[in-house]
């Protein structure tokens, strides 16, 4: 089989028991996008044929390397070799069929689940911050002494008016905060003022009963 380049277009020339016989790539089975570009090619190379010396231009070198890439391309399609014309110098050249690649490697198997799930326990755990005990139970100690003096103050002046006037005041005030507390105790830095404050409101109680005695 031939590829030339004949009036702006590719034809494929090959012989048979009829004689010499020219086809158009689009005809015959090819990849996808392979007759198209056979097709421009030939176009591109019956423009540098019209603007150039055939011989001596670099759109001409290029015109003969793209036309031995798409020989090389039609020789692999069809498995059979390829005899290439270079429209630029008319030289002819024979493209031979790539040989078939070598297998490849088979992709190695999965690890067994249990070897994976096994992989990360040998991995030690990154090791945590340092707690701040200082400066968390200075917080803390800070809170505690706050709420005290407020819960009793507040105790102390309502109890002058109605001791269950004061009751009440301390029930509404520990109802309000204790879902807050609840959710600090967890989170870093407002734990220790959670501390505080379930420290600072039985200390106050406390301090309370001793008044009374």
């Amino acid at each position: 089989m031939e590829l030339r380049v004949q009036g702006g277009r590719a034809v494929l020339a090959g012989r048979d028991d009829a004689g010499e016989r020219e086809v158009d790539p689009r005809s015959l089975p090819l990849a996808a996008g392979l007759a198209e570009a056979l097709h421009e090619w030939a176009e591109v190379a019956e423009a540098v044929l019209r603007t150039e010396p055939p011989a001596e231009g670099v759109a001409g070198a290029l015109v003969t390397r793209r036309g031995r890439q798409l020989a090389g391309r039609l020789a692999a399609e069809m498995g059979a070799p390829v005899e290439f014309t270079d429209p630029v110098s008319g030289e002819r050249f024979l493209v031979a069929a790539p040989a078939d690649p070598e297998p490849a490697e088979p992709a190695p198997e999965p690890a067994e689940p249990a070897e994976a799930a096994a992989e990360p326990a040998t991995q030690a755990p990154p090791p945590g911050e340092p707690t701040p005990w200082g400066t968390g139970l200075t917080v803390a100690a800070f809170t505690a002494a706050v709420v005290t003096f407020t819960v009793v103050t507040l105790s102390v002046g309502l109890g002058e008016t109605s001791g269950w006037l004061a009751l009440l005041a301390n029930v509404l005030v520990v109802g309000g905060i204790a879902p807050s507390v609840w959710l600090a105790r967890t989170v870093p830095v407002w734990r220790w003022v959670a501390y505080g404050v379930m420290a600072g409101v039985p200390a106050a109680w406390f301090a309370l009963l001793l008044t009374l005695l």
